[in-house]
């Protein structure tokens, strides 16, 4: 199996600090059926490419269990999925997670790249290849493999030789293969479970839930095992990218068995509306999900989202069919920005739980001191509620990302605290359907400014 990555941008070796390896040196790593290599063909600055090739040894690969048949007669050692995914993580493990200790300002630079993977196992052939591959903005070359050229009456395989053409961030682009491939695959070598479907939402942060196909990716990746995939799926929704298809329902306190992201999105358009909000900005916009809501609503005249991920926020905008009133602008919602000053309303939907907990002072600062709309609105998961949720364990967060989820009393009592000191009134409102015992699943506080009330 052979995965390359090439870019042309100038120094193009500039990719050995990002990949961690030395164009000058050849690697190989152990894997539990084989052994992987990194190399480079060619590396100077005008382009370099790097090489992953991996040799799957066929004892190794009969000592992984199998039917009598399958355990010698298979496309594994030769056809890229779940292997190579799994050698591509042993490969580039610190690239997976987005570090680079000696040149940390390459990590979000966006690279041209071309991927080629010349044997790729593509199950629905090279229309799915493109349905997965270009809402991501990869230009898609997937060129079927036939059985055989000397019988092409036998018709094609389910292989594609693939070649992706795109700028983009080498972490972005390393975690789309690595979900990617596997799902292609349909088919993988190890026993999943839910940490395969915490493993799955970490590296699809950014860009997974907000995926037309995201269902289809995630069933595939989890080997359709459906309480897994249910939980993930819900876990994806937790990120408030639901399908632009599904209506939010607008009112506080939502009763209908409806999906909870799109409950919460409805309560902060009710919410909004209550307000008399007419210019508002979304901070920590994601992909667009609540914008997408917004956008349908003619009362908001300007609509602003913000958020520091640029992969989150190219999504955003390919997702936006209207985008005459909304502005997409990069930026930390821990930094003050001036600009953002003057505003309606400011919406924090599921954000907050994503910042931690020593920098809440400083979004505190930015969004109530510097940037200080009228009315502010902020959601968060009410940990009480986690123990209805069928596959979260005790003590587990609902997202891999969050850094705390709070109790009733803990988010009343912060912002109880920040409304007394940046002279804002507060009030509570639940989000979905309620437990006697534990509460609702989602809750919300709506800051209204007393200069804004007197005025």
């Amino acid at each position: 199996m052979l995965l390359t990555m090439t870019t042309t941008r100038n120094p193009a070796t500039d990719l050995g600090f990002l990949l961690h390896k030395h164009p000058e040196k050849a690697q190989s790593l152990t894997l539990s059926a084989g052994t992987a290599h990194v190399f480079y063909p060619e590396a100077a600055d005008e382009r370099c490419t790097v090489s992953l090739l991996v040799e799957i040894d066929p004892v190794d690969l009969v000592r992984g269990g199998g039917t009598s048949l399958t355990q010698y007669v298979n496309d594994r050692p030769y056809a890229g999925g779940s292997y190579l995914a799994v050698a591509l993580r042993a490969a580039f493990t610190t690239a997976l997670a987005g570090r680079c200790a000696n040149r940390p300002e390459l990590v979000d630079e966006r690279f041209p790249l071309e991927i080629r993977v010349p044997s790729l196992t593509a199950r629905g052939g090279a229309e799915v290849v493109h349905k997965l591959f270009e809402p991501l903005g990869w230009q898609v070359e997937a060129k079927v493999v036939p059985l055989d050229p000397e019988f092409p009456q036998w018709g094609d395989s389910r292989y594609v030789d693939l070649r992706l053409t795109g700028t983009q961030r080498v972490v972005d682009a390393l975690r789309h293969l690595y979900v990617l491939l596997p799902a292609l695959d349909g088919d993988k070598h190890y026993w999943i479970g839910q940490d395969e479907a915490d493993k799955l939402v970490r590296v699809g942060e950014g860009w997974l839930a907000g995926h037309p196909e995201r269902d289809l990716i995630t069933n595939r990746y989890l080997e359709r095992r459906r309480p897994i995939v249910s939980y993930a799926l819900a876990q994806l929704a937790e990120a408030d990218d639901v399908p632009a298809e599904a209506e939010a329902r607008v009112t506080e306190q939502p009763d209908r068995p409806e999906p909870l992201a799109v409950q919460r999105q409805g309560s902060v358009l009710a919410a909004l509306r209550a307000a008399g909000a007419r210019r508002v900005l979304d901070l920590g916009c994601g992909g667009g999900a609540l914008l997408r809501v917004l956008q349908k609503e003619p009362s908001f005249t300007e609509i602003v989202g913000v958020d520091v991920s640029a992969s989150a926020l190219d999504i955003a905008e390919k997702r936006l069919k209207d985008k005459s009133r909304i502005t997409l602008k990069q930026s930390a919602l821990t930094y003050a920005d001036p600009s953002l000053a003057g505003y309606d309303a400011a919406v924090l939907m599921e954000v907050i739980e994503h910042v931690d907990e020593e920098r809440l002072p400083a979004l505190e600062h930015a969004v109530f001191g510097v940037a200080a709309p009228r009315t502010v609105l902020v959601t968060t998961p009410n940990a009480e509620y986690n123990r209805h949720f069928e596959f979260l364990e005790e003590g587990r967060f609902r997202h891999a990302d969050h850094r705390f989820e709070w109790t009733r009393e803990q988010f009343r009592t912060w912002a109880e605290g920040v409304a007394a000191r940046r002279g804002y009134d507060v009030r509570h409102l639940p989000v979905g359907q309620e437990s006697q015992e534990s509460g609702p699943p989602t809750q919300m506080a709506v800051f209204t400014s007393r200069k804004g009330a007197v005025a």
